[in-house]
């Protein structure tokens, strides 16, 4: 996993009669000229005080008067008091829209059915997270034998009373025999690792702290694990400071974490990241290093069966991907850009203090999005215009096939040791649930694993893709799903989502947040824009650094494209994106505040020009550009969100969402924004920020927090866009 997948990570089941009534005409006891009064409510803000505070870039003053409400909400009372009134103010709202406790209460029954994710195999043992319906998180599973009965390992949801401390990642010893498994609390992307005994259901003592964006990878034997880890935070600066020195580290079992070898760093260099993996065979140690979030890499490997062996720099120069895949036939298989835009799989010997580049499946039309190699075979997962496609191969390159995906959708998985004989994927789209897969390699031929019994028909609702034109005539695609029947003739309220960035493809995927808005009768839309990966490094060069505008232009043309196609109509348009989809969607209702109904920017980069001050921000510096450099800076001067508030012009209701303890996205990029928006001439709004507590960038969140938040957001894009 590299950094850019952290920035970034889904009878026919109807509505009550009752509850259909309400969210479609609002009540009976509520007419369209009480709605037109609510949407229009003036609301009292709290009063927000600003400071004298101005930089200068480049000859350019630039005044940032909401600095102060930068500092962290844990340790400045007078930045706790500010969230808390414009909670108090925010909730006030949202307790007048009467569909608000109706599509909570129909998202927990569409929440209530069991959920399971992708298994991992170790020795005889098969690993699994599940969900019995509406547990606030995942329990970790295990079935001592592919037909074997679960038995409960690790059960998060007794770890603290709000449910907000969550198992984050987890990795199975080769043998099966220990978890070491990640602690997330509240939000952070702080973690600390534990191990199990699987045979006892014992937690040792072994702790590890200060543990982020790092993966967990065992030794052959089991004997212990390799983590990436950062220098321990000076007291009160853990949730904003700046991420540096990261190393990688190696923890026996039994030791004290006091123990653990540091077994490579890069002290020259302290913007280096370096994530750790063992080689599939055991003998080799891939340390892949990273400066950003663009995926180019350095390479060392150390040889694992020589105690004295110093680490190999296999791949100097942060020039390209090299992702490594497996070892298997005396060679190393890495997926890489080099001399491939689109992709391609390449080996190279063993041992060797370079590479020696041997092609093994060369550049596709398609983006090669992961490879894998299970039994004997190469899995290699394509993307087709924006959908999963698997091909298969023989490690010499040669074509083996395909595998038969169940429809159109996105298939991810195929996890595994080279001689394993089975694997597993898992397989979704906006209208299905995840659905698990048993793969027989010899066999060729998938079975179903596990299967969802959702309270809703799949076959309800409608999928299809379009491709609209953007402002410099790029042809772009954009999903569009909705119930089945419902009456586009006039344009239907319509949701659309966007992220284009950091090179991360928006594929189909089933979330049960989407499907309640179109259960409701709304249509779901997602514009596939550039910035993403969906169509290799050139879609993604085409929506970053200095051509980001190209982002924007994008989204706008998609908006512009349903309403022109009559699939939603004036002021029936809502816009969502989180992280750098909520700097998507606060750039583009400043550029174009008349286009959207309403807009819910969530955990959003919105202040261009400090955003590399804090946490994790440094990184995004590869797709954003560098506020240091005069270029970046007059470019991101252009659209940043908090700067480029307009004056004198009607803004569509927002929504803000964000939550005290974001350390990807400090909450202070929301909190600025959303005072300069209550500062400025804009229309009546409302124009406010909900603002969630031990809650973090999303990952780890509890099920209630998630119902809660969804239930506030689309019952406001209800009330604004005329679903109700």
């Amino acid at each position: 996993m590299t950094f850019g997948r952290f920035l970034a990570s889904a009878a026919s089941a109807l509505l009550s009669a009752s509850l259909l009534n309400a969210c479609a005409e609002g009540g009976d006891d509520k007419s369209e000229p009480a709605q037109a009064e609510l949407a229009s409510a003036d609301v009292d803000y709290p009063e927000t005080r600003t400071m004298a505070q101005t930089d200068t870039f480049f000859g350019e003053d630039v005044a940032d008067p909401y600095r102060w409400l930068e500092a962290d909400v844990r340790e400045d009372e007078d930045v706790a008091a500010w969230v808390a009134a414009q909670n108090e103010a925010t909730f006030a709202y949202l307790d007048t829209l009467p569909q608000r406790a109706q599509i909570a209460d129909r998202l927990r029954t569409l929440w209530d059915f069991e959920k399971f994710r992708l298994p991992i195999k170790r020795g005889e043992r098969y690993f699994f997270r599940r969900n019995d319906g509406l547990q606030n998180q995942d329990v970790l599973y295990v079935q001592d034998a592919l037909d074997g009965a679960p038995r409960e390992l690790i059960d998060p949801n007794g770890w603290s009373e709000d449910g907000a401390t969550a198992l984050a990642a987890y990795e199975p010893s080769p043998d099966g025999r220990y978890v070491a498994y990640t602690i997330q609390d509240g939000g952070s992307d702080w973690r600390t690792a534990k191990v199990l005994d699987t045979e006892t259901g014992e937690t040792l003592d072994d702790t590890v702290e200060w543990v982020k964006f790092s993966g967990l990878s065992w030794t052959k034997d089991g004997a212990g694990f390799y983590y990436s880890r950062f220098p321990e935070p000076e007291e009160g600066a853990e949730f904003q400071s700046l991420n540096f020195n990261q190393a990688l580290y190696f923890h026996k079992i039994g030791d004290a974490q006091s123990a653990d070898k540091k077994v490579f760093a890069r002290p020259d260099d302290p913007e280096v990241g370096v994530f750790g993996e063992v080689s599939s065979d055991g003998r080799w140690l891939i340390a892949t290093m990273s400066k950003g979030t663009d995926e180019r890499f350095e390479v060392s490997i150390i040889d694992l069966e020589n105690a004295d062996a110093a680490p190999v720099e296999f791949i100097k120069g942060f020039e390209n991907d090299y992702t490594y895949i497996a070892t298997v036939n005396g060679a190393h298989f890495f997926r890489t850009d080099l001399d491939a835009p689109k992709g391609r799989i390449a080996s190279t010997p063993v041992g060797g203090a370079e590479p020696d580049w041997t092609e093994v499946i060369p550049e596709s039309e398609n983006v090669l999005q992961a490879a894998t190699i299970v039994g004997g075979r190469i899995f290699a997962s394509y993307l087709d215009d924006v959908k999963t496609s698997v091909r298969l191969f023989e490690p010499d390159g040669t074509p083996a096939g395909a595998v038969d995906l169940p429809g159109v959708g996105t298939a991810g998985g195929f996890f595994g040791e080279p001689d394993d004989q089975e694997t597993f994927f898992a397989f979704e789209s906006f209208n299905r649930p995840d659905t698990l897969f048993r793969y027989d390699v010899a066999a060729g031929e998938a079975s179903v694993f596990k299967a969802p019994d959702a309270p809703f028909d799949p076959e309800d609702y409608v999928v299809r893709q379009e491709f609209f034109e953007s402002k410099d005539g790029t042809r772009v695609p954009m999903f569009i799903a909705h119930k089945k029947g419902i009456d586009l003739s006039n344009g239907a309220p319509t949701m659309l989502y966007g992220y284009g960035g950091f090179n991360i493809s928006v594929q189909p995927s089933f979330s049960i947040t989407r499907l309640a808005w179109m259960e409701m009768g709304g249509v779901y839309a997602v514009a596939n824009i550039r910035g993403g990966g969906e169509y290799g490094k050139e879609w993604h060069d085409a929506g970053r650094l200095l051509n980001k505008q190209n982002v924007f232009d994008d989204f706008i043309a998609a908006g512009e494209h349903l309403i022109e196609t009559g699939v939603t109509g004036e002021g029936q348009l809502a816009i969502f994106g989180g992280s750098n989809g909520g700097l998507l969607v606060g750039a583009v209702v400043n550029q174009r505040p008349d286009l959207f109904g309403a807009a819910a920017p969530a955990v959003g980069v919105m202040d261009m020009l400090r955003f590399n001050q804090f946490t994790a921000g440094r990184y995004w510096t590869d797709d954003y550009g560098d506020p240091a450099n005069e270029a970046d800076f007059r470019n991101l001067y252009a659209y940043s969100p908090y700067h480029n508030i307009g004056g004198g012009v009607d803004y569509p209701p927002v929504l803000v969402t964000t939550a005290d303890t974001d350390d990807r996205v400090v909450p202070g990029h929301s909190f600025k924004y959303i005072a300069a928006l209550q500062a400025a001439e804009v229309g009546p709004g409302p124009h406010l920020i909900r603002i969630e507590t031990r809650a973090g960038h999303g990952a780890g969140k509890p099920t209630d927090k998630i119902i809660e938040e969804y239930a506030d957001v689309w019952a406001f894009f209800g009330e604004h866009t005329g679903l109700f």
